[in-house]
């Protein structure tokens, strides 16, 4: 199977949605001056020469103003302008009781659905559905409102299919989509539960790897209009969590070869897949004995929901919640030692909304 053209139409919207992603990282750079240019309308500023009373333009006015004219100036000066509309978040945080709620939230905090989708889009929702050990009260498969949520936004922008796919290394892939209770979810708003056909994965370079430079992947991943990465935030016994980049190990084939250099190897399949739009579903979240779990006792509720187009930033704010940072977690510093996103939350525009 031959890769797709060098520029392909998902290539582009990345290189946009890059330049979006940078243009609102400079917007929040401390130090930058928001300062206006100076108004010579502003009631009490100086007025230019041109605009003095009188004949001669360097004479004064012969007269006093009216207290018709004061009511005027007053009634003039007065008139309310138009409420500013509030720019997008670079990374949004929204806590809240209800998933749907605060999943819809964090969307609109980045510039809503719309900025995402456009009509026509062929959307592939990536979701872990690792296994099909637990239903979703454990915390190791993704919340099925948060994921059913998204499915939903996007048809509502008029995307054409919306498809729901992994590749679980406990179970099929049907018996998983079943019992992480994802299947029903989906189904029930209208999108599609994708099973990866093992013959159609493709080996495939990674320019930018830096320790894997080649693999075997599902290749609609690469080829959609939009991907949209929805991990759940958990504990993992090999790479200490599970999160957004980790999550993306779910679009290779031969995993075991990853965990040579597990680190890295997760940095370079992230610089190869690199997702439209990560969410990260932190409503419960397992906090030991990952990445499969099994007891309720390490499910610990959080009601969070954490959105961003920089998977890297995503990540380093999830991992606050486990009481860690980005730096703490190999594949997301060497993700952002890559270019990949930054893992500095003091430098970006941090949007935290809490709901209820």
């Amino acid at each position: 199977m031959q890769r797709r053209p060098p520029l392909s139409r998902r290539t582009f919207l990345k290189l946009t949605a890059t330049a979006a992603a940078a243009a609102a990282l400079a917007s929040c750079t401390p130090g930058q001056s928001t300062t206006p240019p100076p108004n010579t309308d502003t009631p009490g500023a100086p007025l230019p020469p041109s605009a003095t009373l009188g004949a001669n333009p360097t004479s004064a006015p012969t007269t006093e103003p009216t207290q018709a004219d004061a009511q005027a100036t007053e009634t003039s000066t007065s008139t309310p302008e138009p409420t500013a509309t509030p720019s997008p978040a670079y990374l949004a945080v929204v806590h809240g009781p209800d998933p749907a709620a605060i999943t819809r939230a964090a969307i609109e905090a980045l510039g809503g659905i719309a900025s995402f989708v456009s009509p026509g889009f062929d959307v592939i929702v990536k979701p872990n559905i690792c296994t099909d050990y637990n239903p979703p009260e454990f915390a190791s498969t993704t919340n099925p409102t948060v994921v059913a949520t998204l499915v939903s936004m996007c048809l509502e922008a008029g995307a054409s299919r919306v498809r729901v796919m992994d590749f679980p290394f406990g179970g099929t892939a049907q018996s998983a989509y079943e019992i992480s209770g994802i299947k029903a979810a989906v189904e029930a708003v209208g999108g599609e539960m994708h099973i990866m056909s093992h013959p159609k994965y493709t080996s495939v370079d990674i320019p930018q790897g830096k320790f894997l430079k080649k693999t075997t992947i599902y290749p609609d991943f690469l080829d959609t209009d939009l991907l949209i990465n929805v991990p759940i935030a958990k504990h993992h016994s090999a790479s200490r969590l599970t999160l957004g980049c980790k999550n993306l190990m779910g679009t290779v084939l031969d995993r075991n070869t990853m965990h040579n250099n597990l680190h890295q190897s997760i940095a370079d399949v992230t610089s190869l897949v690199r997702p439209d739009l990560t969410v990260v579903d932190a409503v419960r979240i397992l906090m030991d004995h990952g990445p499969t779990g099994g007891d309720l006792a390490d499910v610990k509720q959080t009601d969070t929901v954490i959105a961003s187009r920089d998977i890297v930033a995503a990540d380093a704010y999830a991992t606050t919640l486990f009481g860690l940072t980005g730096a703490d977690i190999g594949y997301i510093v060497d993700s952002a030692d890559m270019g990949i996103g930054t893992l500095d939350l003091a430098s970006i525009d941090l949007r935290e909304i809490s709901l209820g």
